[in-house]
């Protein structure tokens, strides 16, 4: 199996568990739900990661952060359950499983899957999204959406379309759904490799706000913000996160 093919089996593979915790535990508290969700998805990633490939080091969300990674060739970034809100609200579609593969210094495959929609995009070929319509849509969290955001939205005369999950998002502008995603209020590597390394290869711009690139496997994992976005849209999108 390649490292494409086994990053989109075990975040799909993943999902698919976290579909039954969450049926199991219907009646539980968003509270419970939430926990077991991490944890299992969590503990399934792990072993089967060190079952296929054990000579790799694994960053996971959930997990404690293992210094060799640092000095390692191969490292798998994941997030077992990225959206734990949304998960833990019964009915909602807007989270994902993120797996990745850092090597070298580059995202060389990764996966998001979304369970609930029974989706997984998945390098090395996802098809570029079909054309934009008149008006842009840039996605933005339901609960805070960042100024910068509304700054993009005001500067392109485009609209707003509410989500969950960061991987939510990056896979709507994967599907069409949506246009552009500007994040600005913190995320860590976890939150975005696997959606980049799928987002690049559907042919879209990724960058941080202020046009650098996005660089994994770092001593200190947070990662802020990010721009996902049309390539179309790129330069005007920068021309408003730039001038901040």
């Amino acid at each position: 199996m390649t490292d494409h093919q086994l990053a989109a089996d075990l975040a799909t593979r993943a999902g698919t568990l976290l579909l039954t915790v969450r049926e199991e535990l219907a009646g539980a508290t968003a509270e419970e739900r939430k926990a077991a969700g991490d944890k299992r998805s969590h503990d399934f990633l792990m072993a089967e990661l060190g079952v296929a490939r054990p000579d790799d080091v694994v960053l996971s969300e959930e997990g404690v952060d293992n210094p060799a990674r640092l000095t390692a060739k191969r490292v798998w970034i994941v997030d077992p359950l990225d959206g734990t809100r949304e998960f833990s609200e019964l009915g909602r579609d807007d989270w994902a499983v993120h797996v990745a593969l850092w090597e070298a210094g580059e995202l060389i495959a990764g996966a998001v899957a979304l369970p609930a929609q029974g989706i997984t995009l998945a390098t090395p070929t996802v098809p570029p999204p079909p054309p934009a319509p008149d008006k842009p849509r840039i996605v933005v969290s339901r609960t805070r959406p960042p100024a910068v955001a509304l700054q993009v939205r005001d500067a392109l005369d485009g609209e707003l379309v509410e989500m969950g999950s960061a991987g939510a998002k990056v896979a709507s502008v994967v599907q069409g759904l949506s246009d552009v995603y500007v994040h600005a209020g913190g995320q860590y590597e976890w939150d975005s490799a696997a959606p980049v390394a799928v987002a690049r290869a559907a042919g879209l711009h990724t960058s941080r706000i202020d046009g650098s690139p996005l660089v994994y496997n770092q001593t200190h994992t947070n990662l802020p913000d990010l721009i996902v976005c049309r390539p179309e849209y790129a330069d005007a999108v920068l021309r408003v996160t730039t001038r901040r």
